[in-house]
């Protein structure tokens, strides 16, 4: 089943009539503490990165049943559909520790590119021009890279094909006319980390996040991904301190307020939601992911016609599976994504790095039990073109000064776009009520 989406009329616009109750915020004013964000955006980098190469050592190793359960976990790593082999060859926590780095990855590397642009932009919100430039910029194309991999699939490969060859701008490179792929996962590990930058103020979060995520999404595939960018942006409201669990349902339950009426996405939420509910117990998660897989790769509920294991609805189904029944646990949620199936270093990389951000860095060393995990970055792996902050340093970047770059960025969208202030005095971020952040996305002028 498709729900309708009407031609030609841009997301932000669309929002501002046909805002939810979950979508018309009237969250109350803020004070955020800049030092302590940016130890938070530290942890959602090194957060990311633990989830993403956990994850990776299970990638497209069951797209299908028999799935792994919890039995597997600790056992040799299988093959993946390909008959190749993940990173590790144990199915375990996969660390990089200090004095090297973590290895660049599509659930990374491609944030890193839109922070870069963001970062040597005045104005946070990207142009089509931007984006295409910075993806052709440093993207490797199979012609320039000697190992005849340029870490693109999908969508993001087809993307930028169009960008390269056709000379497309997005949002054209997501039109489904144009590219067949626009309903894989792409979106959803490039973008959602647009919210961190519209700290509490989802509306403003998905204006950010709009252009970079219809770069390569289209239909259920993007508003999976703006469901993303929703809890990322409610992830700055979220309290350490207390249990974590309650607190990602609460911003998943706003989340779903993105899905439109009709949506598989939605469907599929309310699906897992349900079986959560009749029993939250964290062993019950396998039950839920084979009930997935059977009511909607195998029965086509919905109207889900299963297509590949990169489609966005059953990994975005599967990462439902692993964020309730993980209750806020940072290495039960990466361990339930890593088994969960298809794609799985994907979603696992998401919550890794949202609950990364909650605890911070120092808090994913604790939940992790490493104290010496790395803290350095090495883009190069995939990507090309960027300078080396590091020149000493096993990398070319670390994930501390990512965070300080970052909250240059929010200092921008702050003072521009949520008629906020920067108190340097206080080190911190007043924002105002919603409602002021509201107009301040009244119109779009792309």
């Amino acid at each position: 089943m498709k729900f309708p989406r009407p031609a030609g009329v841009l997301l932000a616009s669309l929002l501002l009539v046909q805002l939810s109750p979950a979508r018309a915020e009237s969250a109350e004013a803020l004070t955020i503490s800049r030092e302590r964000y940016a130890e938070r955006l530290a942890g959602f980098w090194l957060g990311s990165c633990v989830a993403n190469w956990t994850g990776l050592i299970t990638e497209m190793d069951r797209v299908e049943a028999p799935f792994y359960t919890d039995a597997d976990w600790g056992q040799p790593d299988q093959p993946n559909m390909w008959g190749g082999a993940g990173p590790a060859d144990t199915i375990d926590f996969l660390l990089v520790r200090a004095g090297t780095a973590w290895g660049a990855d599509d659930d990374t590397d491609i944030e890193y590119l839109y922070q870069s642009l963001m970062e040597a932009s005045a104005d946070p919100l990207l142009t089509g021009e931007q984006i295409r430039d910075g993806w052709l910029a440093h993207m490797w194309s199979d012609n320039f890279n000697q190992d005849g991999e340029n870490f693109l699939w999908v969508s993001n490969e087809r993307a930028y094909e169009l960008m390269r060859t056709a000379g497309l701008v997005p949002p054209a490179t997501s039109d489904p006319q144009h590219n067949p792929e626009s309903e894989m996962i792409d979106a959803q590990l490039t973008t959602e980390f647009f919210g961190f930058f519209a700290p509490g103020r989802p509306v403003m979060a998905r204006r950010l996040a709009d252009l970079p995520i219809r770069t390569t999404a289209s239909g259920e595939a993007q508003v999976i991904a703006e469901f993303y960018v929703t809890m990322y942006a409610l992830a700055a409201t979220m309290d350490d301190a207390a249990p974590l669990g309650p607190q990602l349902r609460a911003a998943a339950t706003t989340a779903r307020g993105v899905l439109p009426a009709g949506s598989v996405a939605a469907d599929m939420y309310d699906f897992v939601w349900a079986a959560y509910q009749k029993n939250p117990d964290s062993a019950a998660w396998a039950a839920t992911r084979d009930a997935l897989y059977e009511e909607y790769q195998l029965g086509g509920r919905a109207g889900y016609v299963y297509a590949q294991p990169f489609d966005a609805p059953i990994n975005f189904g599967a990462s439902l599976v692993s964020l309730f029944y993980g209750d806020g646990d940072f290495k039960r949620t990466i361990q339930i994504g890593s088994l969960a199936g298809w794609d799985s270093d994907n979603p696992t990389a998401t919550w890794g790095g949202l609950i990364g951000f909650v605890l911070g860095r120092d808090g994913v060393k604790r939940a992790m039990a490493a104290p010496d995990l790395s803290d350095s970055y090495r883009i190069s792996r995939t990507r090309r073109g960027f300078p080396d902050h590091t020149p000493d340093g096993p990398g070319e970047d670390t994930f501390t000064l990512l965070a300080e770059r970052g909250l240059t960025i929010v200092d921008r969208v702050v003072t521009r776009y949520l008629s906020g202030t920067v108190d340097e005095a206080a080190n911190v971020w007043r924002i105002p009520a919603a409602p002021a952040q509201v107009s301040a996305q009244s119109s779009d002028e792309r």
